[in-house]
């Protein structure tokens, strides 16, 4: 009965994986998952019949593409299904019901922030804020998610692990931006660069490297600074500048201020650009809610803990590998739900770990 409740487990994981994916393709372009379309090809827009959306096995009798017009379906799709199938199998053997049944949507909400982040550099408020609200709930129903039989301390456990999530990552994203809110760049040789508008849309070319307006700046006080080498082109017109300063509405060149919406762009060469950047976005604080509200107080800083390592490393690696590229992001939000997967799945056991070999070592050095 056990191996039976585990396979169905997870083939209501690969369900929900399926669901996932819906989700991870229509919340960052703003289509409502209410939308009574059913799935289609993005490609050619024919509507997916059942017998060709069934979980991971659709994927392989296809061949990885669109029964309509032959274009590639991304492997991401059955992965998300098998991950998801894995995480509820892994759940329902380590917990069981009902703390194991609750905490299939708290991996749910982790998979689709992690893929969402992973793709768009967002993480929605239906995840962050409606999942912090749903953990509160849960925690309310089934006190054994925080340790208790008693539902009171269960809520306010969850709602501290809320405001302690919340609380963590806010004062480190100030902290960050007080000490690492800016990149600069320096170039051995003169790199052009173009500010250019369509629209309301606006990008700016770095060399190689194209950034989109909107990712570059988070708040109304951020400012990007060029400093130019000889003429800067200003619709046409050659200016003389030694520096010039963007904010996300306007352009300063010396003691003028040029609103952006009547320039069309904006181009030269230059020797070093100024960008502003934060720690990470504010979805990551209101994600680390959400994780609080599920885990509790503790677990928060377990997972910011082994979150920072993880994101340390790969940071590093991408550092390594961007060499001089002005426009390398790396998700936060990710890192934070695999932390807390480790937390999940171990993280009692290996503070418990950490701290006997502190103890057993601590008398060879004080």
């Amino acid at each position: 009965m056990t191996l039976l409740l585990a396979v169905f487990a997870a083939v209501l994981g690969a369900v929900t994986g399926s669901f996932l994916n819906a989700c991870i393709h229509r919340m960052p372009r703003g289509v409502s998952l209410l939308n009574p379309r059913r799935s289609f090809c993005p490609s050619c827009e024919k509507t997916i019949p059942w017998y060709e959306n069934l979980p991971v096995a659709s994927w392989i009798v296809l061949r990885g593409k669109c029964s309509g017009c032959g274009a590639s379906i991304s492997a991401r799709y059955p992965f998300v299904e098998l991950l998801t199938a894995g995480l509820f199998w892994a759940l329902w053997m380590k917990f069981g019901f009902p703390v194991g049944v609750a905490y299939f949507s708290f991996a749910a909400l982790l998979i689709a922030a992690t893929f969402i982040d992973l793709e768009h550099f967002i993480i929605p408020d239906e995840i962050t804020l409606g999942g912090t609200a749903l953990g509160v709930l849960l925690c309310a129903a089934i006190p054994e998610l925080m340790q208790t039989d008693a539902r009171l301390t269960s809520i306010g456990l969850s709602l501290l692990g809320a405001a302690a999530g919340f609380a963590t990552i806010y004062a480190i994203v100030e902290i960050g931006k007080l000490a690492f809110g800016r990149i600069r760049h320096r170039f051995a040789e003169a790199e052009e660069f173009e500010w250019s508008r369509e629209g309301e849309n606006a990008a700016l070319r770095l060399g190689d490297e194209i950034l989109q307006w909107s990712d570059i700046f988070s708040r109304r006080k951020d400012k990007l600074s060029l400093r130019p080498e000889g003429i800067v082109t200003v619709d046409g017109s050659s200016v003389s500048a030694e520096k010039l300063v963007f904010f996300y509405d306007t352009l300063h060149i010396g003691e003028e201020t040029i609103p952006l919406m009547e320039l069309q762009s904006v181009s030269g060469r230059m020797r070093e650009v100024v960008i502003p950047r934060e720690a990470m976005g504010f979805g990551d604080v209101k994600f680390m809610a959400c994780i609080g509200a599920f885990l509790g107080w503790q677990a928060v800083l377990f997972t910011i803990f082994a979150a920072s390592i993880m994101g340390s490393v790969a940071g590093l690696a991408g550092l390594f590998l961007a060499k001089d590229r002005a426009g390398v992001r790396l998700p936060f939000g990710p890192f934070l739900a695999l932390g807390a997967l480790v937390c999940l799945f171990g993280g009692r056991e290996w503070m418990d770990w950490y701290f006997n070999i502190v103890h057993s070592i601590r008398p060879y050095f004080f």
